[in-house]
């Protein structure tokens, strides 16, 4: 089974922490980043979609995917 999720997080070292977590944790970055304004923050947000392959296990959407 193969897990999705998207990454979001201020521009700064708290998004490059948070990806590097999931990496070493054997998340696999998929397609580019992104970087958008948020008009209700007034922030510049980043934004990095991770993959992972998951054997044995059938897909639950009640999962925590942050933990898998």
């Amino acid at each position: 089974m193969k897990l999705y999720r998207f990454l979001t997080g201020p521009d700064d070292a708290s998004f490059c922490h948070k990806v590097s977590l999931a990496l070493s944790k054997g998340w696999e970055l998929h397609g580019s980043p992104t970087y958008a304004f948020n008009a209700t923050t007034g922030e510049m947000q980043c934004g990095q979609a991770v993959t992972k392959t998951v054997h044995g296990r059938d897909y639950d959407p009640e999962m925590k995917l942050g933990e898998q």
